[in-house]
């Protein structure tokens, strides 16, 4: 054990944010801290820090733990420069080779005892400074520079230069070059394009300390923990699993509370319709009976009603015209800024129902080619051409196209005049403004509330092509997944930018990678994405082989025979696993719909012994996809 929290509370005034939060974390754990935005994840950080208090309850740490804790855009200001700013991080190190640099010079002008204690101190010194890994810093450093997403060239650039997000960057580098015992990251992805994401990945996952997580990145989830801690309605449970295995497990044992409660109510409903008739007959017997009841009923276990889901965005997202099926083209498009190329021969085509996703790394003009679409931003060269019926609704990560000084309600009726005050609150309500909420300034809302007004905006435009810049950025998991589900039944067409992997994966059905000079367009998900890059990589490493002599050749063909051999083990393994799959998934299909048997559910035991057997079948699956998964690769 590294870490124990027990029976955490924390109130703010009269506002409960946590209560009874209770979990251990074992050394080398990773794990992810999951909820809605203000469920208290940043708060239960702030207490584990010690930089809050907490009403009661008892954080254990054991002595001489180091606690490193990256905050929320946490950045640092320095008139150093990146590179000199992640080397005081070892400035112990940097003081012992220091200190041996200057022995070696007194070693070598000295003689006698006086020598044998240099030798002893160097010796000493020498010590330390493997013990500390002292030999490889430079190169740890240059290491996080580059995953972190900065060029060799920007190493040298003064922190005070650089912008927000690129501050928080050098934060994040510095705390991870200290590799303390427990590891806080909090949103650590903010700021970070795909490519330094998928290498803060590989960091964590090889992390020889404790990690502890709060994110909305699902994917970066999945990828890097194996237990989930949910806080939800203040308080804390555990999933032993990745984000995946915890919601399966989460919708599962909700829905089997919620038929345990419904049908006890059910029961105890029934039993006081019994109870009052009873006693209607006025009889000494029938009385007695009613009693006996009622004393039955009195010493039953009264289960309490499982407390709802946070509110959570309900769209319904239909174009009301329908386009053509030619969408748009990009025809070798060219943009330049002050004599600077951003890009260059850009291409590419979107069809009517097309869900698009555009990746690519920070700086390399996203945003940029999203204003020439939207002709906000004039191209130097190259053609955008769409086609028939195309109407674009467009929601911005700045909310641009709504007006902080007006209420919600009189966003939408301005926008939209011709709607009635029922059709607006209907609208508002879908996308959980209800009662006084309507009424709201827009100027008081959070990120995600505004997300919310400009979708619904979104929803009642006449728009059949959705363009999206950053749609997830500020929503909770819960409505990402309400989102998601909108636009994968969503008619019309999509193209959006997104560093959600999860997100990606889920919704998008083609997938744009915008570099400086070009466009690769893959048809598929995320997943599909990252497996043609992997090939990729492998067909480039082939090709730039040298020739091969002779005996080079036999060793060769030999090799070649041993590894189609593999090729066919391993391909009979793939098919023994995906019937092993099919098996299973039955099975737990068949567990399903027993579960919703009322035979079942109003049986607590043989509830618990079907769900025990379906969670062991959830986990064999997972383990199932995991190897299924890496014997294809």
């Amino acid at each position: 054990m590294i870490l124990s929290c027990n029976n955490i509370k924390k109130s703010y005034g009269v506002d409960t944010i946590l209560e009874d939060i209770s979990f251990i974390i074992n050394e080398k754990e990773k794990v992810a801290i999951v909820g809605v935005n203000g469920a208290g994840k940043s708060t239960l950080f702030k207490i584990i820090t010690g930089e809050i208090s907490c009403d009661s309850g008892t954080v254990i740490i054991p002595k001489d733990i180091k606690i490193g804790y990256f905050a929320q855009n946490l950045q640092i200001d320095s008139e150093k420069t990146i590179y000199n700013e992640l080397l005081t991080v070892f400035d112990d190190i940097i003081s012992i080779e220091a200190e041996m640099s200057k022995t070696e010079a007194l070693m070598s002008i000295t003689k006698g005892s006086e020598l044998d204690s240099l030798m002893k101190r160097y010796s000493y010194l020498s010590s330390e400074l493997e013990k500390n890994n002292g030999y490889e810093y430079k190169s740890r450093i240059r290491g996080i520079i580059n995953g972190l997403g900065f060029t060799s060239q920007e190493a040298d650039l003064p922190i005070n230069h650089l912008s927000g997000g690129q501050k928080t960057r050098v934060a994040l580098g510095k705390l991870l070059l200290s590799s303390p015992d427990i590891l806080l990251l909090d949103e650590p992805t903010n700021h970070l394009d795909l490519d330094s994401i998928r290498w803060l990945e590989d960091f964590i996952r090889n992390y020889k300390n404790t990690v502890i997580i709060i994110t909305h990145d699902r994917y970066f989830i999945d990828k890097t923990t194996t237990k989930i801690i949910e806080i939800e309605n203040k308080k804390a449970t555990i999933y032993n699993g990745s984000y995946s295995f915890y919601a399966n497990q989460k919708a599962i044992k909700r829905q089997i509370e919620l038929n345990h409660y419904i049908s006890q109510q059910k029961e105890i409903k029934h039993q006081e319709e019994v109870i009052w008739k009873l006693r209607s007959f006025n009889r000494e017997k029938s009385i007695k009976r009613a009693e006996s009841r009622e004393k039955a009923l009195n010493k039953m276990e009264i289960l309490k009603k499982p407390e709802n889901l946070p509110d959570k965005i309900r769209i319904s997202l239909k174009p009301k015209v329908e386009s053509g099926y030619d969408v748009l083209s990009v025809i070798n498009l060219k943009k330049d800024f002050d004599d600077k190329q951003l890009f260059k021969n850009i291409s590419f085509e979107i069809k009517k129902g097309d869900k698009v996703a555009l990746i690519g790394p920070n700086g390399v003009g996203k945003t940029t080619l999203i204003k020439i679409i939207l002709n906000k931003l004039e191209q130097t060269d190259g053609k955008i051409k769409f086609g028939a019926n195309i109407n674009i609704g467009y929601y911005d990560q700045e909310h641009q196209g709504i007006s902080n000084d007006k209420t919600i309600f009189n966003e939408i009726s301005d926008s939209f005049p011709k709607l009635t005050n029922l059709e607006i609150r209907n609208t508002l309500a879908s996308f959980v403004f209800t009662g006084d909420d309507v009424n709201k300034e827009i100027k008081s809302l959070s990120g995600g509330e505004k997300g919310r007004v400009a979708l619904s905006k979104i929803m009642l435009s006449n728009a059949n092509f959705l363009i999206l810049d950053e749609p997830t950025n500020h929503l909770d998991i819960n409505s990402k997944e309400i989102l998601e589900e909108a636009l994968r039944n969503y008619e019309g067409t999509c193209l959006y930018i997104s560093h959600d992997r999860y997100f990606i994966n889920n919704t998008a059905l083609k997938i744009i990678e915008l570099s400086f000079d070009k466009a690769i367009v893959y048809e598929g998900n995320y997943d599909y994405y990252m497996m043609k890059k992997f090939s990729e990589k492998k067909e480039n490493i082939i090709t730039e082989k040298l020739p091969e002599t002779d005996s080079e050749t036999k060793i060769s063909w030999q090799k070649q025979k041993e590894e189609l051999a593999m090729k066919r083990k391993i391909e009979n393994k793939i098919k023994k696993i995906e019937g092993n799959i099919e098996e299973t998934e039955t099975e737990i299909s068949r567990l399903d719909k027993l579960l919703e048997t009322k035979e079942v559910y109003t049986d607590a035991q043989k509830s618990k012994e079907i769900f025990d057997q379906k969670s062991k079948l959830e986990k064999i699956l997972t383990e199932l996809y995991n190897e299924w998964e890496n014997l294809s690769l």
